[in-house]
């Protein structure tokens, strides 16, 4: 009852889920043609995430609304996606789409090849986990396409909410969006100046071992 996702990604079916293939639960009421596009949708997110790690070592139970009373049930309204720790991902009805689903198995993925307890610990950044999301997912509101000289949409040297309440905290102000937009631009820099995707690899690897986001970071630089 206090946490719903919680106890949904642990019973779907006492939440009123229907469990598909490839670990995707979805809303007993969904059609046919839903349950169709959301394999569809699910097969796209993943094969971004894969292309993006080299490979998907996780398979997250995926909890997909076809209703917002659904989603309510399971979540407060307003958002249209969120990841439990490398365990499960929601999704609501604006979140069937690629972008959203991909975004949040990439936070699944590095989460999980940090490790629960170092993510827990919050030893990688919100604004760089959330940044390498962005691009990961490909989300065009808030980073140019991939062969564009400079990807950024807004450039910014200011400090970045480290820690995920504070990054919650300031997308609440002002519903501030920008701010993915800043940690998407600073990640996407940082790749394009150091090897791409296998630099994001490497930091994580680093990580998971021992070294410090702050070391593995700057060694990368």
């Amino acid at each position: 009852m206090a946490f719903p996702f919680g106890g949904a990604a642990a019973c779907p079916a006492c939440y009123g889920f229907e469990r598909l293939p490839a670990n995707i639960f979805i809303e007993r009421a969904a059609s046919p043609e839903q349950r169709a596009q959301v394999a569809a949708v699910l097969e796209q997110a993943r094969g971004r995430v894969a292309a993006f790690y080299d490979s998907a070592d996780t398979q997250p139970r995926v909890l997909v609304c076809v209703s917002d009373d659904c989603y309510r049930r399971i979540r407060s309204a307003g958002s249209r996606g969120n990841a439990l720790l490398d365990l499960a991902l929601q999704l609501s009805p604006r979140g069937i789409d690629p972008v959203i689903a991909a975004h949040e198995l990439s936070h699944i993925e590095l989460h999980h090849r940090i490790g629960r307890i170092r993510h827990l610990m919050g030893v990688i950044p919100a604004w760089f986990d959330e940044g390498v999301a962005v691009v990961v997912s490909d989300d065009r509101r808030y980073l140019m396409p991939p062969d564009a000289a400079d990807r950024c949409l807004v450039r910014s040297d200011e400090a970045l909410p480290s820690g995920m309440f504070e990054w919650r905290r300031e997308m609440g102000r002002n519903d501030n969006r920008q701010l993915y937009a800043k940690a998407a631009c600073r990640v996407a820099d940082w790749m394009r100046a150091k090897g791409g995707a296998t630099t994001v690899t490497r930091l994580v690897a680093r990580v998971a071992g021992g070294t410090s986001f702050g070391e593995a970071y700057a060694a990368e630089r």
